[in-house]
């Protein structure tokens, strides 16, 4: 389990999607960028995702991570954290890009609180589909901190328009898919291009062997890999 000390900003659990759309022999991702007045990493393109809320992990799923995912997630952290990642990333995609991973089903007899919208048509979350390929840690000294789990997914498993952002709250701005080889001319959070580097070699080269890097900014050796 990663803490922080006891005089540093806290640590927040957090999901990230990194949706790649194929698309004329090109590999596109989704990105957008934040606000000039954001008070974390202003300006910057990003992609979406954010901090685990405490009722993810009530979140019922019409399709779980694979048994493989929800291992690596569990290394060195909290008990029983990798369902509320899950919906985490789904939900912060749904927000910030209208974009939902669902399954339908016959019926939903309630949707949860604030999950009403994403739930009209008979729908619920899907998880099968993400991939955990990275996991960082805020460096120590920003307003805000968070242990973030970075998903890979394929834009083909999303439901719906892959142009239609119209359901997206205004977290993000210049929602947008970009040639992944071309990402890295964007205004970018250092941890962001070094994530976009680990995904341009998946998608050459497959999953790493060596485990899921995790980048613990601040620590004595700053990569690890889980495994």
């Amino acid at each position: 389990m990663v803490s922080s000390t006891e005089n540093d900003v806290p640590i927040r659990d957090a999901s990230t999607v990194i949706l790649i759309r194929k698309k004329d022999n090109n590999n596109y991702v989704l990105m957008g960028q934040r606000g000039k007045n954001a008070v974390f990493m202003p300006s910057k393109y990003v992609f979406p995702g954010g901090a685990v809320d405490p009722q993810d992990s009530d979140i019922k799923l019409a399709g779980e991570l694979s048994k493989n995912v929800s291992t690596l997630l569990q290394s060195n952290s909290k008990n029983n954290i990798s369902n509320a990642l899950s919906v985490a990333a789904i939900r912060e995609l749904w927000e910030e890009a209208g974009l939902r991973l669902c399954k339908k089903v016959s019926k939903v007899e309630k949707a949860p609180d604030g999950w009403e919208d994403f739930c009209a048509g008979n729908y619920l979350p899907d998880a099968s589909n993400l991939q955990f390929v990275f996991r960082a840690i805020t460096p120590p000294g920003r307003p805000r901190r968070f242990d973030a789990r970075f998903f890979l997914c394929r834009a083909e498993t999303v439901y719906g328009s892959l142009d239609d952002f119209s359901a997206a709250s205004t977290e993000l701005n210049h929602l947008q898919w970009i040639d992944i080889e071309e990402a890295n001319s964007l205004n970018l959070p250092f941890i962001t291009e070094v994530v976009l580097n680990e995904v341009r070699e998946i998608i050459k080269s497959g999953i790493n062997k060596k485990g899921v890097p995790f980048f613990k900014h601040g620590a004595s050796s700053d990569f690890i890999f889980i495994k």
